[in-house]
């Protein structure tokens, strides 16, 4: 005969603040392996979000990012001509040769600067991205004029509509701020190609080219095309390849926040099992009385033993609910790849919230495993003798 679960629930109604306390130390726990968790989620979809398969990124053999590619323009033209390239109406290849380079800018959180990608492109490059103009309008070609992700705009003070930056030969006006979506472009700023390269003395070597396929089968035989070009030496790769190589970026952090979740579970652990050790030397009597009751040693271990899986469940929901603000906030990671910041918003999605509860009932189970066993082992008379 099965100890009914309102047993275990009525008592951890009864001892509210002995509970309280123990919950809320598994989900202090929890909240810090759920903000971990969220922030590496937030980073890989916005990489995740920022690739296309259609399009094929090209970059000088040997190179792991745009930033330390070189492609000439003589080999851009080499390119846009190749098999597959999906055409714009006007019926130009849907090719777009890009310059990047980084410039420091002064945060909201870091007055000393951080590292912001500016991407030297043209109109039909833009044409290639999904992206709406939150307000003003797109650079004009020729001009010192710049455009400006919606993250960027909200951290960075002098980027915001109207400002002015210095860098290159001189200072660029801000004209409009673009919407990604959850992209990384959100962290990038646009400006015309020819007078980008043309401050950084860079008018003949640029970084990349990116190419429009019509299908995802154009698009894996445009890749092995050019790498078997050997006039280019050059890499290709789908544009979504190339961005999930850069969730490197997170594994510190979820290394980290790993670690530091390990060490606090154990702790979490001992306190769930001190917590149960504690109720069962105060419920000695009630453990005799379920025994004179008929109830067996296995019935009273499974019945302690779900209510510190209960109890650590509970720690759990409380560690989501301390998460569940972060949702959407945006902050910034140093990506070791480009050298330069990418914004992302955290997020905390159901799968996030389960692993957390999941997580606590682990705890739970692991805290709670040895207290249910004694209290399963005492003899009848040895517990209702006990004060």
């Amino acid at each position: 005969m099965a100890v009914p679960i309102s047993y275990n629930l009525r008592n951890l109604v009864v001892r509210k603040t002995t509970t309280l306390m123990a919950a809320l130390g598994i989900g202090l726990t929890v909240a810090v392996l759920l903000a971990m968790l969220s922030l590496v989620n937030g980073l890989k979809t916005a990489l995740k979000s920022t690739g296309n398969p259609l399009q094929v990124i090209v970059l000088r053999k040997g190179s792991t990012a745009e930033l330390t590619s070189v492609v000439s323009r003589q080999d851009f033209q080499n390119i846009k001509f190749k098999p597959g390239i999906a055409r714009t109406k006007a019926g130009d290849p849907m090719a777009s040769l890009e310059m990047i380079t980084v410039i420091n800018l002064a945060s909201v959180d870091a007055p000393d600067g951080i590292n912001i990608n500016l991407r030297g492109i043209s109109p039909v490059g833009i044409e290639m991205r999904s992206l709406k103009l939150v307000t003003g309008r797109w650079f004009t070609p020729g001009r010192r004029e710049i455009v400006v992700g919606e993250s960027i705009s909200k951290r960075f003070p002098a980027a915001r509509m109207g400002g002015k930056i210095r860098f290159g030969r001189g200072e660029w006006e801000v004209v409009g701020v673009m919407s990604a979506g959850q992209s990384a472009v959100n962290s990038e700023i646009f400006a015309d190609l020819n007078q980008v390269s043309a401050d950084f003395d860079r008018a003949e070597f640029l970084s990349s080219a990116l190419l429009r396929a019509t299908d995802e089968v154009a698009a894996d035989a445009l890749v092995k095309n050019l790498a078997a070009d050997q006039r280019l030496n050059m890499v290709a790769m789908v544009e979504t390849t190339y961005y999930d190589k850069q969730t490197s970026a997170a594994l510190p952090i979820q290394f980290l926040g790993t670690f530091i979740s390990i060490i606090m579970a154990v702790g979490s652990s001992f306190a769930a099992t001190n917590t149960m050790y504690a109720a069962i030397a105060r419920r000695s009597k009630e453990i005799g009385t379920l025994r004179v009751l008929g109830f067996s040693r296995g019935s009273i271990l499974l019945s302690f033993f779900a209510e510190s899986v209960l109890l650590a469940g509970l720690g759990g929901i409380i560690g989501c609910l301390l998460v569940l603000p972060l949702n959407g906030f945006t902050t910034g990671i140093g990506n070791f790849t480009t050298f330069s910041e990418t914004s992302f918003s955290l997020r905390v999605n159901p799968e996030i919230m389960l692993a957390g509860v999941l997580f606590a009932m682990l705890l739970g189970a692991a805290g709670g495993f040895f207290p249910a066993r004694s209290a399963a082992k005492k003899e009848i008379l040895v517990a209702l003798r006990q004060v």
